[in-house]
């Protein structure tokens, strides 16, 4: 029998990979003839480039880069050593909301600064093509901090560098290049960010090298700003009060619209077009610097040639932290699902928890789907221990489905 395993993250527990390890040596242990073939997913969140390495190979360059509050943490830039000279990078290295403790989390002043430190290092490795997973960030600045790694810095009206953060671009008033600005950028958090830029200075110069192309690679289609925006969406799970949602809206509003009109190249209507609002508005910043936005998930089904191994299977397991009606109207599981049933093959989904009806999972493509709180009577020991739950539920699976 041949087997796909290919879960996503558990998030805040397992890796894809992990749980794909996992799920593989349950499997293993009762039914050990079984070719099982693994193919972990991720949709431009935490595992990006974890998932992608494993899959394509590639060399993995460590970058010291910064947290969402300016502390240093390391990062990593994936180049695929193909002819196109791509690089993928992950923005939750730099901006998760992982590397933020509950009690820490504030979108009015987390940076996506250091994911500019990882967009250097790829270019600096020769990356004509970048491509950055957008998700799972702690931000909610409309990429104005990695617009500042990069060299635009957001002025007030008399002039001076912006603080990090969502809030400060309320009082955002004109752009500057790093050399109007003592010389270089300011980090985060940084006392001595000094100095007068000029508004109106051409902000869009040299930021990238000639040639280099951005692609955000996400399944949020949000736009930055309105009911359906980054801060009224996402802020919330990033610690911002409903106060704070009405504030960072108007904010990066007023973001957009300076980048509009300073930032060369930037295309009209940022704040509605689809895909700005990921991972807090670095969709924004991206597509501001001419960069696109496409489908991480069908990139990663792309790059792993998942759809082509998905043909010559008997079984598909999949899964993810929790399998509920957000995960029925995304695009990893029940995208995954949904190809699995229209080839004829049973998808069963693996999850922390199930909050979904087996109606709604049929509808799906989802033939079965097991919870881990369920297996072991307790939300406690589900976290505490996914991975042996994923191997005992892999093996009854196996007792069950292995002919």
């Amino acid at each position: 029998m041949r087997v796909l395993i290919c879960p996503d993250k558990f998030a805040g527990t397992l890796t894809a990979v992990e749980a794909a390890q996992a799920v593989a040596e349950g499997w293993r242990e009762a039914a050990a003839a079984d070719e099982l073939i693994c193919r972990p997913i991720a949709d431009g969140g935490p595992g990006f480039v974890e998932v992608l390495h494993a899959s394509i190979g590639g060399e993995l360059v460590e970058v010291d880069t910064t947290d969402p509050l300016g502390r240093a943490v390391l990062g990593a830039v994936l180049l695929a050593g193909d002819e196109a000279g791509t690089a993928y990078v992950e923005s939750a290295q730099a901006c998760g909301l992982h590397l933020v403790e509950p009690g820490e989390r504030d979108p009015r002043i987390t940076s996506s600064y250091g994911l500019g430190a990882l967009i250097e290092a790829a270019v600096a490795h020769g990356a004509l093509r970048v491509v950055i997973g957008l998700g799972g960030s702690a931000t909610n600045d409309g990429g104005a901090g990695l617009l500042a790694a990069l060299g635009a810095v957001g002025l007030d009206a008399v002039g001076e560098p912006l603080a990090p953060g969502g809030a400060a671009l309320t009082t955002c008033a004109s752009l500057a290049l790093a050399s109007t600005v003592a010389g270089r950028t300011p980090a985060p958090g940084s006392a001595d960010a000094t100095g007068s830029g000029g508004g109106g200075a051409p902000a869009g110069a040299g930021l990238l090298p000639a040639g280099v192309e951005l692609i955000a690679a996400t399944d949020v289609d949000n736009p930055l700003t309105g009911l359906h925006g980054a801060s009224a969406v996402y802020g919330p799970q990033k610690g911002a009060t409903p106060q704070d949602v009405t504030l960072l809206d108007a904010a990066l509003a007023n973001w957009a619209a300076v980048l509009e009109r300073e930032l060369p190249g930037c295309p009209a209507k940022l704040a509605e077009l689809p895909g700005g609002g990921a991972a807090g508005g670095l969709g924004a910043a991206i597509l501001a610097l001419g960069g696109t936005v496409a489908s991480g998930i069908d990139l990663v089904r792309e790059l792993t040639g998942l759809d082509e191994v998905l043909e010559n299977v008997d079984l598909v397991i999949t899964g993810e932290g929790s399998f509920d009606h957000q995960s029925l109207r995304g695009k990893a599981i029940s995208g995954l699902a949904g190809a699995a049933r229209d080839l004829g093959i049973p998808c069963v989904v693996l999850a922390g928890r199930v909050t979904t009806g087996r109606r709604e999972q049929g509808a799906a493509g989802v033939t079965e789907a097991h919870a881990l709180v369920d297996h072991f009577g307790s939300v406690d020991l589900a976290l505490a221990e996914p991975a042996r739950g994923l191997r005992e539920l892999s093996a009854r699976l196996a007792h069950q489905w292995s002919r």
